[in-house]
C-alpha cells in the first residue's frame, strides 16, 4: 500500500494491507518474509528460475521440499531472472505498489542491476527495504561472502557452544539465518511505525554476525572488566548453577534449572536435602557458582536414583523448572503443542496437506493465519505480473517464452485454512 495511506486493517491480522517483495534467498530473507505472511502480510517471493536453493535443504518428500512448504508458506511465488534487464524492470515495476523489500545479496548486488536502495526509494519514496547480509553493508569484512555459521563463527557464538573438550559444535538448524531474519522483520516494523510519522521509507542493514553476536552480551563487559574469555560449558550454563543435565536410572537424562534461592531450595526438598540450604558452599548463588562440580555431583547422584519419569514427577510436585529433552518424536505426541497450536496441518499444492510449526507469537486480538504452504517455482507469476506489474497475458507469454521469467504449469486454487482457535 502507498506510504501515505492510513494504517492497515487488524480484520485478517496486523499487517493486512502491507505488500512485501522478497527478493532474499536461502533461510534469512524468506524466514523474515515468512514472519510477516504470517502475520497477514502479503509477501510476493522473487526465486531464481531454478529455484531457492532452500528448495535443496531439509528432507525430500514426493520430490517435494518439506523445509519450503513451510518456509514459503503464505506466499505468492513468482519466479524472474534478476539477471536480465527485463527480469529487472519487472522488479522496477513491482516496487511502486509495495511496502517492504527483503534482500540478501552481498552488499553491492543488487546495486549493479540498478536495484539498490537508492534506486529503489527514487522510484517509491516510502520503501523500507531490509538488507541482510553476512556482514553489513560498509565495514572492511562487508565484500565477504558469508552464511549463517560463518556469522556465528565470527560472532563468538561458535565458539562458547559444545562441549570443553570437544571442537566447538552447532545446533542442527540454520540458527544465526532465523535469528537475523527475525532481527530484520523487528526492523522492518520500527521502520513503518517511522514512515507514518515521516512519510519516508529508511534501509535496514542487518548483518548476520551482529545478530548473532547480540547474543554474546553477558561475555562482553566480563572480557573488558575481567579479561575472561567465554568457554565452551557443555550442558551447564556459567554462573548460573544449578543449570545442567543429569543422568537418570535409566540411561536418560534431565536438565534442571534452579538457580534462584528459593527455586532452589524447593529442588533441595525435592531431594531431602534441605540441609544443604545451610551449606556456606551452597548458600547463596554466588557460592554455588564456584562450588559448582560439587553441587552437580550431590544433584547428580539424586536423580541417578531415579527413572526419568520418576524424576520428572518429583520435581513436578517440587515445582522446578526441569524437563526431559525432547525429539520431534516426543513433539507430536506432547498435548501441551497441541493445544497452543504448535503443530498445524496446512494446504499442499501437490502433497494435500503437510504439517509446520505454528505461528509464534500469539496475539489476543489479531493473532497470524496459516493459509497455504509453500508450492511449486512460478506458482504465482501470471497472477502477480498480470495484477501488480500490468502486464498482459500476451507480454507474459514473451517473458516466459524469453526465459525472463518462470510460470508452474498447475493452477491451483489456494485453500484459506485458519489456525485452529483463531
Amino acid at each position: 500500500m502507498p506510504a501515505t495511506q492510513s494504517p492497515p486493517s487488524c480484520k485478517n491480522g496486523p499487517l493486512t494491507g502491507y505488500r512485501v517483495l522478497e527478493l532474499g534467498s536461502t533461510v534469512a530473507g524468506p524466514f523474515c518474509g515468512r514472519l510477516l505472511a504470517d502475520f497477514g502480510a502479503e509477501v510476493i517471493k522473487i526465486e531464481p528460475l531454478t529455484g531457492d536453493p532452500v528448495r535443496t535443504m531439509g528432507k525430500q518428500f514426493h520430490n517435494e521440499s518439506l523445509y519450503a512448504a513451510s518456509i514459503l508458506r503464505n506466499k505468492s511465488l513468482i519466479s524472474i531472472d534478476l539477471r536480465s534487464e527485463e527480469g529487472q524492470g519487472i522488479v522496477r515495476r513491482l516496487v511502486r505498489q509495495c511496502d517492504v523489500v527483503i534482500e540478501n545479496f552481498r552488499p553491492g548486488g543488487l546495486e549493479k542491476w540498478g536495484l539498490g536502495y537508492e534506486s529503489l526509494s527514487a522510484i517509491n519514496p516510502g520503501i523500507v527495504m531490509a538488507r541482510i547480509s553476512g556482514f553489513g553493508q560498509n565495514g572492511p569484512y562487508s565484500a565477504r561472502p558469508g552464511y549463517g555459521v560463518i556469522g556465528e563463527a565470527v560472532s563468538g557464538l561458535r565458539h562458547v557452544t559444545g562441549d570443553p573438550d570437544r571442537p566447538p559444535s552447532r545446533a542442527a538448524v540454520s540458527l544465526t539465518d532465523c535469528l537475523t531474519g527475525l532481527y530484520a522483520a523487528f526492523g522492518i516494523l520500527m521502520a513503518v511505525m517511522a514512515r507514518q510519522s515521516t512519510g519516508k521509507g529508511q534501509y535496514i542493514d542487518a548483518a548476520l554476525y551482529e545478530c548473532a553476536f547480540s547474543i554474546m552480551e553477558p561475555h562482553v563487559p566480563a572480557y573488558e572488566k575481567l579479561d575472561v574469555i567465554a568457554q565452551r560449558a557443555g550442558s551447564r550454563l556459567p554462573d548460573s548453577v544449578p543449570n545442567n543435565l543429569y543422568p537418570t536410572r535409566d540411561g536418560e537424562y534431565i536438565h534442571i534449572t534452579a538457580m534462584a534461592d528459593p527455586v532452589f531450595k524447593r529442588l533441595l526438598h525435592a531431594m531431602k536435602q534441605d540441609g544443604a540450604a545451610i551449606d556456606p558452599r551452597f548458600i547463596d548463588a554466588r557460592a554455588r557458582s564456584a562450588n559448582e562440580t560439587a553441587l552437580d555431583e550431590l544433584i547428580a547422584s539424586w536423580t541417578s536414583s531415579l527413572t526419568l519419569a520418576e524424576a520428572e514427577a518429583a520435581l513436578s510436585v517440587a515445582d522446578v523448572p526441569a524437563t526431559r529433552i525432547f525429539t520431534m518424536k516426543d513433539i507430536f505426541a506432547d498435548p501441551h503443542f497441541r493445544a497452543r497450536d504448535m503443530l498445524v496441518d496446512i494446504p499442499h499444492d501437490t502433497l494435500g496437506s503437510v504439517k509446520v510449526a505454528g505461528v509464534v507469537p500469539k496475539l489476543s486480538d489479531t493473532p497470524g493465519t496459516l493459509r497455504h504452504a509453500g508450492g511449486a517455482i512460478g506458482r504465482d507469476t501470471r497472477e502477480v505480473l498480470a495484477e501488480l506489474g500490468g502486464y498482459s497475458e500476451g507480454e507474459i507469454d514473451t517473458l516466459i517464452r524469453e526465459n525472463v521469467v518462470r510460470s508452474s504449469a498447475e493452477r491451483t486454487v489456494k485453500a484459506h485454512a485458519r489456525m485452529p482457535g483463531t
